[in-house]
């Protein structure tokens, strides 16, 4: 009476055997952080928008002037990448462009271009 009994076993489990797939063993998956490069190139359209940007900030500041000279010296006197600052924060509706304007009109450059336009006007 073991036997056939031990045999039923046996196959039973055998045949489960056979049923069971290999699991692989735990690994972990590890995905590169993505690079987000800057942008180094200031297109005409983004150049457009921080033109607007700045000429509104300087109308803020004088109004009722005309603000192109000095929104010309700004311009002229920012690097490229606050130029793409600013019109990147304009197109988000961040605030802060008058601060990165503000910057750019107290260094000395842009200054003395402001003062000759003003003399000029």
């Amino acid at each position: 009476m073991r036997f056939p009994t031990f045999a039923a076993l046996g196959l039973a489990a055998a045949a489960l055997a056979g049923c069971v797939a290999p699991v692989p063993p735990a690994t972990t998956v590890t995905t590169p952080a993505p690079v987000v490069t800057a942008p180094t190139v200031l297109d005409a359209a983004s150049r457009q928008v921080a033109r607007t940007v700045i000429n509104s900030e300087m109308e803020k500041r004088l109004p009722g002037a005309n603000v192109a000279p000095y929104t010309d010296c700004v311009v002229n006197n920012a690097t490229t990448a606050e130029l793409i600052d600013i019109a990147q924060a304009s197109r988000a509706g961040a605030t802060g462009t008058a601060d990165s304007v503000a910057a750019i009109v107290s260094r000395p450059a842009t200054t003395q271009c402001i003062a000759a336009a003003a003399r000029t006007a």
